[in-house]
């Protein structure tokens, strides 16, 4: 079986890259392992599709070399995926930071792609293992359960490490490995947070409740909700933050990130001499969650009888929360991976690799991590896109 490219990983990448490379001509095969395609897409967002984000920047983007996104993000904008999504007529809506969603389904940008797909006179092929990839003198040749196969290019589209029920592998670093290229280690990110037992258990009956803070570890900080779980620390906060955590730090929160609480608690202390601590956080959030952190805190007491000392350690407690959690949930929960294939090794403009002609990785196996909010499905489109319009 001969084609001119084919396309190992039927996701977001992957699809977009061999629709790039299909309206250009060329005769492409997507070979997925799993019996679904689109698997990531479909859980995303809530089952809606987060699947790009107004605000998108190189900024946005964590790698040991933050320049290399640049290239494919500017030749394949936030504008063109979304004039796409238009074209198709696939209804969205901005929720909040820019961030696009589906007004119904997942199902539509997967709907999307494959009709691109159709149109391109893509093939694709499912649950087909690749058990070999071999370079020969005309390209590279697979050996699969499939049979066989010739192609003078092959992109490498299969993912990172996180959801492995969603039929993530590290196929692509295995064989970023066969031909010499570097990899990161990888890592969970975009994941939730786990607490040693005494203070999950002290935390327990605040599960489920959600609240506005800014949270900061290692010079970064985000303002968004944070939800607590009966695992530990959760919602876009916690996401956010748990890509540049790392095991033994810990993590600042701050409960009032519009306030300044000091000066809040001396005007309540003139005001409610007569009321407790306790009473007048509550006025701030639920009362559960204004008595559970006052006795996390050690905070009590008629704010009468509070120095400017004691105001000073209660804002102090609320305003950064010295948190060390005791892991994360890992892969199974993680949006993305972090770290991956040196894009030292990849040519930034068409993401081939520079120790292989011929072989090009795109997507999350990359070195390249988006921020929660729809950044990773762009890159997806943008490295897809380079990779579809140099094979």
């Amino acid at each position: 079986m001969e084609f001119d490219v084919i396309v190992i990983g039927a996701g977001a990448s992957g699809l977009m890259c061999a629709a790039t490379a299909g309206y250009r001509g060329k005769s492409v095969l997507v070979l997925e392992h799993t019996k679904k395609i689109g698997r990531k897409i479909l859980m995303s967002g809530g089952g809606r599709c987060n699947f790009t984000n107004l605000h998108n920047s190189v900024e946005n983007f964590i790698s040991h070399n933050p320049h290399f996104c640049r290239s494919a993000l500017s030749r394949y904008r936030v504008s063109d995926f979304v004039e796409l999504v238009e074209r198709h007529g696939v209804e969205y809506h901005e929720k909040t930071l820019g961030q696009l969603f589906c007004n119904e389904s997942s199902k539509e940008i997967l709907r999307v792609l494959m009709t691109e797909c159709e149109w391109a006179g893509v093939q694709i092929q499912t649950e087909t293992t690749i058990e070999r990839l071999v370079a020969t003198d005309n390209g590279y040749q697979l050996v699969t359960s499939s049979g066989a196969m010739n192609a003078p290019s092959v992109v490498i589209a299969t993912g990172g490490l996180s959801i492995p029920n969603g039929g993530a592998t590290p196929f692509a670093y295995h064989i970023a490995e066969q031909f010499g290229l570097k990899i990161y280690p990888t890592s969970a990110a975009l994941v939730p947070f786990t607490l040693q037992a005494e203070l999950k258990e002290h935390l327990n009956p605040l599960s489920g409740v959600s609240h506005a803070v800014t949270v900061s570890c290692n010079g970064m900080t985000f303002k968004e909700n944070m939800l607590f779980t009966h695992r530990g620390l959760s919602g876009p906060a916690m996401l956010q933050i748990s890509s540049y955590w790392r095991p033994g730090d810990a993590i600042c929160v701050n409960f009032f990130p519009e306030e300044d609480l000091l000066a809040l608690l001396k005007v309540q202390r003139e005001e409610k001499p007569k009321a407790d601590i306790v009473t007048v956080m509550a006025s701030h959030m639920s009362k559960r969650m204004a008595q559970i952190l006052c006795e996390l805190f050690g905070c009590s007491g008629r704010m009468a009888d509070q120095s400017n000392a004691d105001l000073a350690k209660v804002a102090e407690a609320f305003t950064c929360w010295q948190v060390k959690p005791s892991g994360t949930e890992g892969y199974r929960t993680a949006e993305v991976t972090i770290g991956g294939i040196d894009t030292d090794e990849i040519n930034q403009k068409t993401m081939e690799a520079k120790l292989a002609p011929g072989l090009y990785f795109i997507g999350e196996c990359l070195d390249v991590t988006g921020h929660l909010g729809g950044h990773n499905f762009q890159w997806a489109w943008a490295s897809g896109f380079a990779a579809g319009q140099a094979v």
